[in-house]
């Protein structure tokens, strides 16, 4: 068993706090409101929580307009998380939840950021304000461009900016001195354009937010059963014997998935919750659409609740792993059939330490042993994890565990069983499956070739932590964002910032304000797009686009109304245009013959090309604008088969890490309020865990306070120090007591997204550490 001792020094450091203070905006929480947690999630509660967004943003009329469109077969698909929807025969009236509807609220609202608010507002001035008041300023109405030394934004038409980027871009000495990041709300057309046009320039460097989220997952599932997607339905969970879910908060962060749930437990489903903190979603479910869930008392979830410290999930999973094999309780058959490396795995988990386990797990082998138990009952289980798993150092070696288990049980390619990693964007699945990788793989580099002939470039591009590094040293001059808030996304914000000033010039194709408009490179442009829920008129007429959810199905969206503003334009043809502009030979022709106008007028072009290039998606525009759309392959789901290098299930052996926590410190975990997607911070109450107007708290176990001498609700600074001296603060967070692991904490990100070291990464996936930061608390003077 190896011990990780982190690059954590005790040495004393600066009292200075660091220079990303600013970069937040910090507002008055003075009337911040610590209550009771809840023990129940939505109900009548979240109904009106939803109905009041929706129509305070956007009136009655627009919002019960939009909200009955939301995931419909023949309206759009929701922008926030990427849980499936059910068979069109079987959706409700109502078709989203409470954080669906405060996403359609933010992108629906009639508040609009004029050039006329541009023009009233310096950038620093913009600087000075919160998240939350610059998102509310509205949406994005004109293209709007910060030349050298300006102080504002001012409007720019299409055509000069397309021509200022390629007049950028084609200034460079090489193209590999451009990265182009992209979020998950890209839909399939954009982002296969956009990998399109970044390899038609000559570059593979397209980080994406996958490479801070489920990175790890993807890397975990490819080398061990060849594809690195989950395997499981949305049928599958309705008929799962037992639903293992790791490291999630389904309540706030995929909402849907509560009544999923609750389905499979009504059919008799058992339930381990496995997590720090007790999450009011996975205690009881009270579904509104259920009389049940308004004058009843809902349904119960979790049988079985593990409070485990942080980081202890690659000792609980091998723990588990040993009963299973003391017991004898192992599908032979499918081991013998379909999986490579059974005894060497078998003896190492045999083999474990249980003082170790226990210390890294902060559980009983009773507790453990319950839980293995029931596995060993079950015929199929799931199981499900999101960056509760995926942000550690050793995250690649948990998520390799995690399927050793479902491959020693035969769970992977049966009714009702399978790895189920819960993606937090929803379209992050579908821009992989289109391209969006910085290591893309030989095969579709040749499909593009045979495709557009043109030759790729092979070597492998940057992803979001090397993407900073490039930026910071100078070698990368110019940052493309399509879509997101890349620098309250990525870790070390004081480092993402000073990297990406040092830029000539940053890009971002946006709906609303953020802070990743007001920290740029000497020249900045914002592109404003339509949203999911606008109407996207084209010259050839309206436009659909297709999306891809985390189950792999893949199907259309179609807005509903009207555009903000005259002057938006969608994300395909955005890029499209970019393209156009950038790679235009002297002759007016594109350098390789690329009909880019074509994709910009009519997507369904592009759905021709994707058909073409893209594995599985053979006839996509017809088979994807089907009611429900339709399944990419997944083949250990479908047949059993592996496109691993035994051809096989591939079971992994690794060594329990146990983190290190210096006396004095803790280990904190990143996380989301409920009021918030991602950097988008809806507003400020987080009623499950009884937190209400502020954000900046830390939540730490009763006893660990009185341990530092501290109080509950004393205002301290947080410190993670990342080796010898190198510190960073976020500063003026309140304490609340917590029931929280000891020796652990948790606080909500972007705040603390300055604590995550960028050469903090986990192994093999370089995905920032986000949830498990060492820090300290210290009072701040009187």
């Amino acid at each position: 068993m190896a011990e990780h001792d982190g690059p954590v020094s005790d040495e004393p450091v600066s009292d200075e706090h660091g220079p990303g203070d600013e970069l937040f905006g910090v507002g008055d929480e003075t009337g911040l409101q610590v209550h009771d947690p809840k023990s129940a999630a939505a109900g009548v509660t979240g109904v009106r929580v939803a109905m009041q967004r929706a129509v305070g943003h956007m009136g009655a009329a627009r919002a019960t307009t939009t909200l009955l469109k939301l995931n419909q077969a023949d309206g759009f698909d929701c922008m926030s998380c990427a849980w499936p929807d059910p068979d069109p025969e079987h959706r409700h009236t109502a078709e989203f939840c409470e954080n669906g509807a405060k996403a359609v609220a933010e992108e629906g609202t009639t508040a609009r950021a004029t050039p006329e608010f541009f023009a009233a507002h310096s950038i620093a001035d913009l600087d000075r304000h919160d998240e939350h008041w610059l998102g509310q300023a509205g949406r994005i109405t004109h293209p709007m461009v910060k030349r050298p030394g300006g102080t504002h934004y001012e409007p720019i038409d299409w055509d000069d900016a397309f021509a200022l980027v390629a007049q950028h871009l084609n200034g460079l000495a090489s193209p590999d001195e451009a990265t182009f990041y992209t979020s998950g709300r890209a839909s399939n057309e954009a982002a296969f354009t956009y990998q399109l046009f970044v390899r038609a320039f000559g570059t593979n460097n397209l980080p994406d937010c996958s490479n801070m989220c489920h990175e790890s997952t993807s890397v975990a599932l490819g080398e061990s059963i060849g594809i690195g997607k989950g395997s499981v339905s949305l049928r599958d969970i309705y008929d799962a014997e037992v639903i293992v879910i790791a490291g999630q908060n389904p309540g706030t962060n995929h909402p849907r998935m509560l009544s999923a749930l609750e389905t499979a437990k009504r059919r008799g489903a058992k339930i381990i919750s496995i997590n720090p903190l007790r999450e009011a979603g996975l205690v009881n479910f009270r579904n509104p659409q259920k009389p049940r869930g308004v004058v009843g008392r809902g349904t119960d979830l979790t049988d079985l609740f593990l409070p485990i410290r942080i980081n202890g999930d690659l000792a609980l999973f091998q723990a588990i792993g040993s009963l299973l094999v003391e017991w004898d309780a192992i599908d032979h058959e499918f081991v013998a059939t379909h999986t490579h490396g059974y005894e060497e795995w078998a003896a190492h988990v045999a083999a474990i330490d249980w003082a170790t386990v226990e210390t890294a797990t902060g559980l009983t082998r009773a507790q453990i042993t319950e839980a293995a138990e029931m596995i060993r009952g079950s015929s199929a289980t799931i199981y499900c994890w999101a960056m509760g798993l995926t942000q550690h150092r050793n995250s690649v070696a948990t998520i390799k565990e995690v399927t050793n288990l479902a491959l020693v049980r035969g769970d992977i390619g049966k009714r009702g069983a399978g790895v189920c990693p819960v993606r937090g964007h929803s379209n992050v699945q579908g821009d992989r499956t289109m391209g969006i990788f910085e290591k893309p793989a030989p095969e579709l580099l040749d499909a593009l070739e045979q495709e557009f002939g043109f030759a790729p470039p092979r070597e492998h591009g940057l992803d979001v932590v090397e993407a900073i590094r490039a930026m910071r040293d100078g070698t990368v001059r110019v940052f493309m964002g399509l879509g997101g808030n890349f620098l309250h996304a990525a870790p070390d914000t004081t480092v993402t910032a000073a990297a990406l000033r040092r830029t000539d010039l940053t890009v971002q194709v946006s709906t609303k304000l953020n802070r990743s408009h007001l920290v740029t490179g000497d020249t900045a442009l914002i592109l404003p797009t339509l949203g999911r829920t606008e109407v996207d008129e084209r010259a050839t007429g309206e436009q659909v686009v297709t999306v891809e959810d985390s189950m792999s199905a893949v199907h259309a969206s179609r807005g509903v109304n009207a555009p903000a503003s005259p002057h938006l334009r969608g994300e395909t043809a955005i890029v499209a245009g970019l393209a156009a502009a950038t790679l235009r030979a002297p002759d007016g022709s594109d350098r390789h013959g690329i009909a880019w106008g074509q994709m910009a007028e009519d997507y369904d072009v592009v759905r021709g090309h994707i058909s073409r290039v893209i594995p599985g998606c053979e006839d996509y525009s017809r088979r994807a604008g089907r009611p429900g759309g339709f399944v990419l392959p997944h083949p250990p789901r479908d047949s059993r088969t592996f496109a691993t290098a035994s051809g096989r299930g591939e079971l992994a052996v690794s060594p329990i890490e146990v983190l290190h926590v210096p006396e004095g410190h803790l280990l904190l975990q990143t996380m989301r309020s409920h009021d918030q997607y991602n950097t988008t911070i809806y507003g400020f109450s987080d009623r499950y865990r009884g937190i209400e107007d502020g954000r900046r708290v830390v939540f730490v176990h009763r006893d660990d306070i009185a341990a530092f001498d501290l109080q509950d609700g004393q205002v301290v600074d947080l410190r993670s120090v990342w080796s010898d001296g190198d510190h960073r603060v976020a500063p003026a967070f309140r304490i609340v007591a917590y029931d929280t692991p000891r020796g652990t904490a948790a606080a909500y990100y972007p705040e603390t997204n300055p604590l995550v070291p960028l050469d903090s990464t986990a192994i093999d996936s370089n995905t920032p550490t986000s949830k498990s930061v060492v820090v300290r608390l210290e009072p701040r003077p009187a």
